[in-house]
């Protein structure tokens, strides 16, 4: 069995889990911090979901999946590939992000988990890209900050 390659992060917000919740699905929140990037979606389990942002100009998808839980203010999963790289567009190769949010005394612990990059095509070296990027460090940054100042 192989070693599993999920990139995990946990970020205490000072905000309840209904805000945070918001930020992580409303696309004018986003944008904000997804690198300019919209969602597009119904957020019905089984629907699809895209990254919509302007590049150099161009409308583009970003990135691209499918809804796979949803619970308001609790759990929220989808797939995710990026449709623009090498990596063919196969469900087999798309990782699940999933945000995990459980409010404690009106803060939110978020986790948050991209994985696992082990069981798709060119794993290793899109993991290792992902952490030699920053992984989710800027993104949780910028989800912390609209959280709180909503």
């Amino acid at each position: 069995m192989e070693k599993e390659l999920i990139i995990k992060n946990i970020l205490i917000i000072n905000a309840p889990a209904h805000k945070v919740w918001d930020v992580l699905i409303n696309p004018q929140h986003t944008k904000k911090y997804m690198f300019g990037c919209e969602t597009v979606s119904d957020w019905k389990v089984g629907s699809e979901l895209l990254w919509k942002g302007v590049f150099e100009g161009v409308e583009l998808v970003a990135v691209k999946g499918h809804v796979v839980a949803f619970h308001p203010n609790k759990l929220l999963a989808y797939t995710t590939i990026d449709p623009n790289s090498a990596t063919p567009d196969k469900p087999e190769n798309y990782t699940t992000v999933t945000y995990s949010l459980v409010e404690k005394n009106n803060d939110t612990e978020l986790t948050i988990t991209q994985g696992d990059y082990a069981k798709v095509a060119d794993g290793e070296k899109r993991y290792n890209e992902s952490i030699a990027g920053g992984g989710w460090s800027s993104i949780l940054t910028e989800i912390k900050k609209i959280a709180e100042e909503e």
